[in-house]
């Protein structure tokens, strides 16, 4: 199976990542492969394009801003990340799935979770015709 010889030739600590990507129709590129591995290794996170590719270079890694972006757009067309996007010019990529929303601190520029069950919506509009509401992303923003 070349799934498994492809695993033997992956460093330990890729196999989880390469995992991931196949169960989610994703090719394993090497850039895709250390990208899920920072990303996914350490629990639910937020991170922006830029604190990525910094993350990945300050590894010794050798990827453009440019593929880090196309590969956070490719992850989230999967369905391995949710984008959150704060205002025009920033976006964040998250790594939780489960229902939930944000605390943004303005300053910062932190990103935080709220539990879905802390945020009560009391009424919504009827989505126009032939659309229906798929969620609501609430983001409280905060000054310190």
């Amino acid at each position: 199976d070349i799934s498994e010889k492809m695993n033997q030739v992956l460093e330990p600590r890729l196999q989880e990542a390469a995992a991931q990507l196949r169960e989610a129709g994703l090719r394993t590129t090497r850039p895709r492969l250390v990208l899920a591995e920072i990303l996914f290794a350490h629990g639910p996170r937020h991170v922006t394009a830029e604190s990525l590719f910094n993350e990945a270079a300050a590894r010794g890694e050798r990827l453009s801003l440019a593929t880090v972006y196309n590969c956070l757009h490719q992850f989230t067309a999967a369905g391995l990340l949710r984008m959150v996007t704060v205002d025009a010019g920033r976006s964040y990529f998250d790594t939780n799935l489960k229902p939930h929303h944000h605390f943004y601190y303005e300053q910062t520029g932190e990103l935080s979770d709220i539990p879905e069950t802390d945020v009560a919506v009391a009424r919504l509009p009827a989505a126009p015709e032939g659309a229906r509401i798929s969620r609501v992303d609430v983001i409280v923003r905060l000054e310190q």
